[in-house]
């Protein structure tokens, strides 16, 4: 199994390579939620996430006959970014199997770094069973995104980070995909501190907490996120016995609550982290794991590649959740007038107006009436609340669209 002395081996293979990423007390979340809050900048890593890590280390770990055949992998994202750099720099060519539909800013950012793209198959397991294919033709090497000891052990050096820079940490709060991750730095702050070590998975793609009541780990046939850097179907198996070993508990949280987490890093920290990087603040913000007044809480933020395509819907589904904006329908009478005096109840009740769509030829009302759907900013759950409870008591049937 992965031990202290692979983690700070790995640690001087990536000096030269990889950033030391910053560990900052966030005064504002510390106050919301009574506790001493530290940030682990992981997207502030180059290509933007940890995997830099462990890709550095698993490249220079490699024999001469390896790096003159040079090495494959199989990602949709980080990961591919990750060994493309990492190669590169070793004067090692490397060849990225990515599904045929992986956003093209990734897939330009990993040619940007100096590898051959190939685009293959309809999701990352097709990719996964090409990148294989190669291995076996071309005499490549195989770098597997987190079921590598190499991989571990690079990851693991933000555990070391952690514990040199917080040396009193209590907890530290750590995403799981693949399980590679948490495995690394779990054996580093296992090693060098008395903290506990949390792991969050996405609830549309969490396998841990089944696998360790089962006690091996299971798969599931689907996964369903906007985390999809942690979107698995199983962790891996040397990963899985590290995490039932040195991880003390396994928690999950669901899409809407990574979309406020990620919409509240980024209006309160001024930080943008991707759905992957941004589970541990929301396990902490909704509650999933318990911890002491005052306790030393460090939350590893592990990335910020998060498609500009996607952005915008989840800031918009995340300020859904917290009660920020609201897009409601209703009826009026087709008379002048009707649409000056819903807008007269909406000011008075302090709803600002994004947007209108008012629709007289709409078959789902009568030939007097017109439809109106609203855009709203709101200040909250309990004023959207007070919002649609003044709508209704002044006569208006509203519907709720998001």
């Amino acid at each position: 199994m992965l031990d202290l002395a692979d983690v700070e081996a790995a640690a001087e293979r990536v000096a030269d390579v990889c950033h030391r990423t910053p560990l900052e007390r966030s005064q504002t979340f510390s106050d919301m939620v009574g506790a001493e809050v530290y940030l682990k900048l992981e997207l502030f890593q180059r290509t933007g996430a940890f995997k830099i890590r462990g890709a550095t280390n698993r490249i220079a770990t490699l024999s001469p006959d390896q790096r003159d055949a040079g090495v494959v992998a199989a990602s949709a994202g980080n990961h591919a970014q990750g060994v493309a750099l990492a190669a590169t720099r070793e004067g090692v060519e490397s060849t990225i199997v990515m599904p045929e539909h992986a956003p093209i800013a990734k897939v330009h950012a990993t040619e940007g770094y100096g590898a051959d793209v190939v685009l293959h198959g309809e999701n990352y397991d097709a990719a996964e069973a090409y990148a294989h294919e190669l291995e076996t033709r071309e005499n490549y090497t195989y770098v597997h995104a987190f079921e590598d000891p190499q991989v571990m052990a690079g990851q693991g050096t933000i555990g070391l980070e952690i514990a040199e820079d917080l040396p009193d940490v209590d907890t530290v709060v750590v995403p799981i995909g693949g399980g590679g991750l948490i495995s690394g730095i779990a054996t580093a702050i296992e090693a060098r501190t008395d903290a506990r070590v949390i792991g969050v998975q996405a609830a549309g793609a969490a396998t841990v907490p089944q696998s360790l009541d089962a006690g091996e780990v299971t798969s599931r046939e689907t996964v369903d996120t906007i985390a999809d850097g942690i979107a698995t179907r199983r962790v891996g198996e040397a990963t899985f016995a590290v995490i039932a070993e040195r991880v003390d508990e396994v928690v999950t949280v669901t899409d809407p609550e990574i979309a406020v987490a990620i919409t509240t890093l980024l209006e309160r920290q001024k930080l943008l982290a991707e759905g992957a990087g941004v589970v541990p603040l929301a396990a902490l913000l909704e509650g999933k794991f318990d911890y002491e007044s005052g306790e030393t809480v460090a939350l590893c933020l592990c990335g910020g590649n998060i498609d500009l395509n996607v952005l915008t819907t989840v800031v918009t589904r995340g300020l859904v959740e917290s009660g920020r904006y609201l897009r409601i329908r209703t009826t009026l009478k087709d008379r002048p007038g009707a649409l000056d005096e819903l807008v007269a109840v909406l000011a008075g009740a302090q709803a600002n107006i994004y947007a209108i769509r008012h629709d007289r030829t709409s078959r789902d009302v009568g030939m007097t009436a017109a439809e109106v759907e609203l855009d709203l900013e709101t200040r909250g759950r309990a004023h959207v609340e007070g919002l649609l409870e003044t709508l209704r008591e002044r006569g208006y049937a509203v519907d709720v669209l998001v």
